[in-house]
């Protein structure tokens, strides 16, 4: 019994001081801080250490003692303070500052991956690429991993339509507005583009291809900096862009500016191809497309307590681009020679003005982390089209025979969104938590007005015209949760709920749609490092795609006398199951596996009225898809002077009709490679090569011919890195345009191809002057999907 005693003397006091725990939180201004380490001395010279997880927080076990507690972390000013722990301690939320020096070194010795692997996205660091960060946001999606730009679509290869964000916040425009948009922001005020193929329960669930998030370049603390930037683009037309951003930062106000104009004009040519019974269409398109664009940006920022901070976002963009085309259409008899031509002379003049403004506060309610953050947006836009055309007949001698339409055509569209925003961090010991909620509307009107103009006199066809007004509500409630099981395995769990009224009416027909649907989007993140080389990731994530306010629009949009393209308000949105397996080995080499199913998807249908040879452009719910992917990343940087970014995806597509569907279905394999490779010839000189090759690919109704590219860069520096000077070629074989857009719908057999100034020469200046340490402030918006689907 006295041994029993003496035993549990010993180890009580043992167990006692086992059960003393000291945790906190390590951040800095832009968020928690993994990795930094965690230091206790004793006056003896014994030391405990550990590091912050992913979130930032930390936990130690120890005996009770006085002990000199050090946070450190490279970059960051080290946190020391001197503590007495007698009993289980929380220090909460400790803030680094960056140390100006340090970085400075980091900026000289050391540089970023060109691609980062992540849980749940991809990061290319524009920066460090020549061709992205000298062109615009359009050219650095171009050469973004696992991207495919076409036809002013942006899709995650293999995965579908995707959609972009600014700094975490939806851009409210799609096809065409959204190219122009892309085309005003400059790469080099871009940091980096992540490309998030599994987005977690906190954004809106549409986009069934993921989402794509440019982060912006902002100021470090108490500095500012200045940037002038000149881009001079040579192709068969010319055409220049001058821009400027501005950034300051100094105690409680943080100010990013900047505006951009651009003036010029591009070459646009396009074939199309129609395969009718008894005669083919060669149709040959050329176009002369002016830009002319102004646009600007406002962040303002500023902490009115140590708790809150206020804030203002402000977008805005005005673009005037004019078209003047020129098709001649060659009817072919089946004798393959020419019965007649049809020639369409064309002018078209647009206004677009778009304005989002946000206004954001967010609140931190204790030490522990919690925090309360809310978002208010309005969106507007507006849109002025007139077109101007006359189509005229010739015989096969190039003899005139008659105007076959001369017509004029206006329209007007208008969009308003508002939303609110609330999100909630409410971390717990064992676990953190985040909910939050958002309601939205929005009000959209069009109108179409369709003048004949054949007797000179302008006569207005009340059969063509129309209008139509469009108004959708939604509601969205959240919730995710995280969970570090153990050093090696995370979970991270998410469900959000979304319901959608949706009401449109057609003047002209005199005809109401209504629609009312509500679904829960659930999504699963599971990372497993099992040792330092390999790393797994597992997502889940389920995705809506609704159509645009455009496809909405049962208008009928005359290009041409034979070619026109209409709305359907009857299209519904699809649904798409996401699941993928990732395996990274030695933060170099990735592998994916994915798998995709896609629900009664929505797309455009080539179709031809035989009897009035008139292609038309419809669209439909009635397709479903089935896609398997496997894809390869590879990065090379042994060498001092060459970093080599390589990938590689192979996908399966699988389609089946919803619905009847007199038109085959194309299925098949497709790959993509690429290869980003960045030179270091000298301190201040960079030269990068980048290629890429598409196969074929064939989904759904289409299939469309392979594409490669070939870009070469040169950038050189002066004046301590104030000025630089870049050239660039782009497409250097001039491979990369739309080919073979090949379709076969009712016998009719329809093929398309497209090539706007894919090759270039540009010519880049740009100065910089104030600060020049670079650092990113995100900002998470409220305005959502809706109003990017304004076009």
């Amino acid at each position: 019994m006295k041994r029993i005693i003496l035993f549990l003397i010993s180890v009580f006091p043992i167990i006692l001081c086992a059960q003393i725990k000291i945790t906190g939180k390590v951040v800095d201004t832009l968020g928690p801080i993994a990795g930094a380490n965690i230091i206790l001395q004793t006056s003896e010279d014994k030391i405990i250490g550990a590091i912050s997880n992913i979130d930032g927080n930390f936990s130690i076990e120890t005996e009770k003692n006085i002990y000199k507690f050090t946070i450190s972390y490279v970059g960051y000013t080290s946190y020391t303070q001197n503590i007495i722990l007698e009993n289980t301690l929380d220090l909460g939320t400790i803030t680094l500052k960056e140390d100006t020096n340090t970085l400075e070194e980091v900026v000289i010795i050391s540089k970023k991956k060109l691609i980062e692997q992540k849980a749940d996205r991809v990061i290319f660091n524009v920066e460090n690429s020549i061709v992205a960060s000298n062109g615009d946001a359009m050219d650095a999606l171009k050469v973004t991993p696992g991207l495919q730009v076409r036809n002013e679509g942006i899709n995650i290869f293999g995965k579908g339509n995707s959609q972009v964000m600014i700094n975490d916040r939806l851009i409210p425009l799609t096809g065409e507005e959204l190219t122009n948009y892309l085309n005003s922001i400059s790469g080099d005020d871009i940091k980096k583009i992540e490309v998030i193929t599994a987005p977690p329960a906190k954004y809106d669930a549409s986009g069934n291809g993921g989402l794509i998030n440019i982060v912006l370049k902002t100021g470090v603390e108490n500095s500012w900096k200045n940037r002038v930037s000149l881009i001079h683009n040579i192709d068969t037309y010319n055409f220049t862009s001058f821009r400027n951003s501005f950034s300051y930062r100094k105690d409680k106000l943080n100010i990013s500016a900047s505006i951009d104009k651009t003036r010029g004009n591009i070459r646009g040519l396009e074939d199309f191809q129609v395969f009718y019974p008894n005669n083919t269409w060669d149709i040959n398109i050329n176009t002369k497309d002016s830009k002319r664009a102004f646009s600007g940006r406002l962040l303002l920022d500023y902490d009115i307590s140590n708790k809150t901070t206020i804030g203002i976002q402000y977008f805005g963009n005005q673009t005037q681009p004019g078209i003047s085309d020129r098709s001649v259409t060659r009817i072919m008899n089946p004798y393959n020679t020419i019965d007649s031509l049809l020639v369409n002379n064309g002018n078209e003049n647009v206004k677009r003005l778009s304005h989002s403004l946000n206004l954001h506060a967010i609140t931190k309610l204790d030490t522990l982390g919690r925090s309360i953050s809310v978002d208010a947006d309005y969106f507007t836009f507006e849109a002025d089209r007139n077109r101007i055309f006359k189509t005229e007949s010739f015989d096969a001698n190039n003899n005139f025979q008659n105007i076959n339409l001369s017509a004029n055509t206006t329209s007007l569209q208008s969009i308003e969104n508002k939303s609110l925003k609330v999100d909630i961090e409410h971390p717990f010991k064992s676990v953190n938590m985040s909910y939050g909620a958002r309601i939205s509307s929005v009000n959209s009107e069009s109108s179409i007005s369709f003048f004949n103009t054949e007797s000179g006199t302008p006569v207005l066809d009340s059969n063509i015209s129309n209008t139509f007004e469009y108004k959708e509500k939604n509601q969205a409630l959240y919730i995710n949760t995280s969970k570090k099981v153990n050093n090696k395995l995370q979970l991270q769990m998410g469900l959000r709920f979304e319901a959608t009224q949706t009401e449109g009416f057609s003047k002209n027909l005199n005809q109401t749609n209504t629609n009312s649907y509500s679904k829960l989007f659930p999504t699963l993140y599971v990372s497993f490092e099992k040792n330092d080389n390999n790393s797994f990731n597992f997502s889940y994530s389920k995705r809506i795609d609704r159509p645009s306010f455009n496809n909405l629009n049962p208008f009928r949009v005359f290009v041409s006398s034979n070619t026109y393209s209409e709305g359907n308000p009857f299209l519904q949105p699809n649904f798409t199951d996401n699941f993928e397996l990732k395996h990274t080995y030695k933060g170099k080499l990735t592998t994916n596996v994915f798998f995709n199913v896609k629900n009664d998807m929505s797309g455009t249908i080539f179709t031809s009225d035989i009897e009035s040879n008139t292609q038309i452009v419809t669209r439909d719910n009635f397709l479903n898809q089935y896609v398997f992917g496997l894809g390869e990343s590879y990065t090379f940087n042994k060498l001092k002077w060459l970093q080599s970014q390589n990938n590689f995806t192979l996908i399966h597509i699988k389609s089946e009709f919803t619905k009847p569907f007199y038109a085959p279905l194309q299925n098949g394999f497709s790959y993509i490679l690429s290869s980003n490779n960045n030179i270091k010839l000298s301190d201040v000189s960079d030269l990068q090569v980048n290629a890429n090759y598409e196969s074929d690919v064939q989904y759904g109704l289409f299939s469309i011919g392979s594409a490669s590219s070939v870009d070469l860069g040169y950038s050189t520096s002066f004046f301590n890195k104030s000025l630089q000077l870049s050239i660039l070629v782009k497409d250097i074989f001039n491979a990369s345009a739309l080919n073979n857009f090949e379709s076969t719908v009712n016998d009719v057999r329809q093929v398309y191809g497209q090539n706007r100034n894919n090759r270039y020469l540009r010519f880049s200046m740009r100065y910089s002057f104030g600060n020049k340490k670079i650092n990113e402030k995100r900002r998470n918006f409220g305005n959502e999907e809706e109003t990017r689907r304004a076009n």
